[in-house]
C-alpha cells in the first residue's frame, strides 16, 4: 500500500530475544547479578494482594504509598489463575511491554512518520534488567503511552487515560502539561473524580497514600543523597537502612536536604507553569515533548530515584520520537545512556552504592548527572520550540545591478 513501509525484522528480532532474556532472568533460570529484584512481587505485591483481595487497602503497611487504582495491577495476575502470583505478573508486564511495541510501531509506520521511537523502546527496556518486569511501572507506562498516542486526534480519550494513569501512579498526571484543547482536561477532571469516589465509597483506605510518605528520608540513588554519599567520607554519623520500602539515607541535616529536594520540585513546577503560559506554538508533537520534560523534571528532583522509574522517560521518550518536528533525540539519548548506568548502580553494583564506595557514587554520579543532562537539554528544546520567537527571514540583497534593470 502506497505510503506505508514495512517493518524491519531486526526491530522484531531484537525485542523477542531482549524479552525472552528478561523473562528468563526474573523465572530464575538465568541469574543476573546482584540482589534479588524479583522478591518485590513474590513478597511485597503478594501480600498486598492477599490484603486487597478482601475489599481493602493494606493501610498499616508503610510500604504501600500508592493511589487507589494501584489496585489494579497488584491484583492483575488474578486473570492468569493458573500461573502462582509472581509468574503471573512477570507474563503480565511482558504483555504491557508488548502493547507499548505495538502502539509505537503504528505510530511509527507510514510516510513521514519514524520507527526512531520503537528502536528506543526496544532498547531501553533491557538496559534496565530484569527490575522492569518486576515492578509494575511498565503497566502504568503502557496507560502513559496510549494516552499521548491518543491525544493526537482523540483528547477525551487522552485525558481519560491519563487521569487513570494519575490514579494508579500519579506521575501521568504530567501528560496533561501540553494538553492543548480544553476537551482533554474536562475528560480528566471527570475520570479522576469518578474514580476517586468509586475506590472511596467501595474501599475503605484508599487515599491513605497522601500521608504515608511525610517521614520518608532521602533514598540513596536520588540527586541529593551524593550530598550524604560524599558527607560520610567526611565524618557524616547518618546511617543506611530499609525505611518506608527503600534503602535510605536517615541522620543529621536529611531533613534538609530532603526540604530542598521539594523546594526545587516548586521550582520545576513553576518552570513548567512559566512555559505554559508563554507557548505561542503547540506544534502536534509538543504535548509528548511536555510530558516528556514534565516526568524528567520531577523524577530529577523526587526525593527517591527508583531503577523502575525510568522506564517512563524511555516510553516518553519513545513517543516524542515517533512524531515528526520533535527535538527530543539527544535527551533520549541521554536516557538511554543513563538507563545503562542504572542497571550498573542497581542491582549489579548497587552493594558498593549503599557503602558509598568509590565505584558507587562514581556509578551514581554518572545517572545522575546524565539525567541532569537530559532534563536541561530536554527543557532548551521545549522552551525553543514552542516559545522562542522564530528568527526573523532576512530579504535577499539586490545589486545595484539589478536595481538598474529595474528602474530602466
Amino acid at each position: 500500500m502506497a505510503g506505508t513501509r514495512r517493518i524491519p525484522f531486526w526491530l522484531l528480532a531484537t525485542w523477542v530475544l531482549t524479552r525472552v532474556g528478561l523473562l528468563l532472568f526474573v523465572f530464575k533460570v538465568w541469574v543476573f547479578p546482584g540482589p534479588d529484584v524479583t522478591s518485590d512481587v513474590s513478597v511485597i505485591y503478594q501480600g498486598w494482594y492477599d490484603t486487597l483481595r478482601t475489599g481493602r487497602f493494606p493501610q498499616g503497611d508503610v510500604t504501600w504509598q500508592y493511589p487507589p487504582a494501584a489496585a489494579l495491577a497488584i491484583l492483575s495476575p488474578a486473570l492468569l489463575p493458573f500461573l502462582e502470583y509472581a509468574q503471573a505478573f512477570f507474563v503480565l508486564a511482558c504483555v504491557a511491554d508488548l502493547l507499548v511495541f505495538g502502539l509505537l510501531l503504528y505510530a511509527g509506520v507510514g510516510r513521514g512518520k519514524s520507527l526512531r521511537g520503537a528502536w528506543v523502546w526496544v532498547a531501553g527496556v533491557p538496559l534496565l534488567g530484569p527490575t522492569v518486569y518486576a515492578r509494575y511501572d511498565l503497566m502504568v507506562t503502557a496507560v502513559a503511552v496510549a494516552a499521548l498516542l491518543a491525544g493526537m486526534r482523540r483528547p477525551r480519550l487522552m485525558g481519560a487515560l491519563a487521569a487513570f494513569g494519575a490514579l494508579v501512579k500519579v506521575w501521568p498526571v504530567l501528560l496533561l502539561a501540553g494538553a492543548g484543547r480544553r476537551r482533554a482536561w474536562i475528560s480528566a477532571a471527570v475520570t479522576a473524580v469518578a474514580l476517586a469516589l468509586l475506590f472511596a465509597l467501595t474501599m475503605p483506605g484508599a487515599f491513605s497514600f497522601l500521608t504515608a510518605q511525610r517521614d520518608r528520608g532521602t533514598e540513596v540513588e536520588s540527586l541529593g543523597s551524593l550530598v550524604f554519599h560524599v558527607a560520610r567520607h567526611h565524618g557524616w554519623d547518618g546511617r543506611v537502612m530499609l525505611n518506608y520500602g527503600s534503602v535510605e539515607f536517615l541522620g543529621p541535616y536529611v531533613d534538609r536536604v530532603s526540604a530542598a529536594a521539594l523546594f526545587l520540585t516548586v521550582i520545576a513546577f513553576g518552570w513548567l507553569l512559566l512555559w505554559r503560559v508563554s507557548a505561542r506554538r503547540l506544534s502536534p508533537h509538543a504535548l509528548a515533548d511536555a510530558a516528556f520534560v514534565g516526568v524528567l523534571l520531577f523524577t530529577l528532583t523526587s526525593r527517591v530515584i527508583s531503577p523502575q522509574y525510568m522506564v517512563w522517560l524511555v516510553g516518553l521518550a519513545a513517543v516524542c520520537l515517533c512524531l515528526p518536528g520533535s527535538r527530543m533525540l539527544l535527551p533520549a539519548g541521554l536516557v538511554l545512556a543513563a538507563c545503562l548506568a542504572t542497571v550498573l548502580e542497581f542491582p549489579v553494583y548497587f552493594a558498593n552504592v549503599v557503602a558509598s564506595d568509590r565505584l558507587g557514587v562514581t556509578l551514581l554520579a554518572t545517572r545522575n548527572g546524565l539525567l541532569v543532562l537530559a532534563t536541561l537539554t530536554a527543557a532548551r528544546a521545549l522552551w525553543r520550540t514552542t516559545v522562542s520567537r522564530p528568527a526573523p527571514t532576512v530579504p535577499p540583497q539586490t545589486t545595484r545591478t539589478e536595481e538598474t534593470l529595474a528602474s530602466s
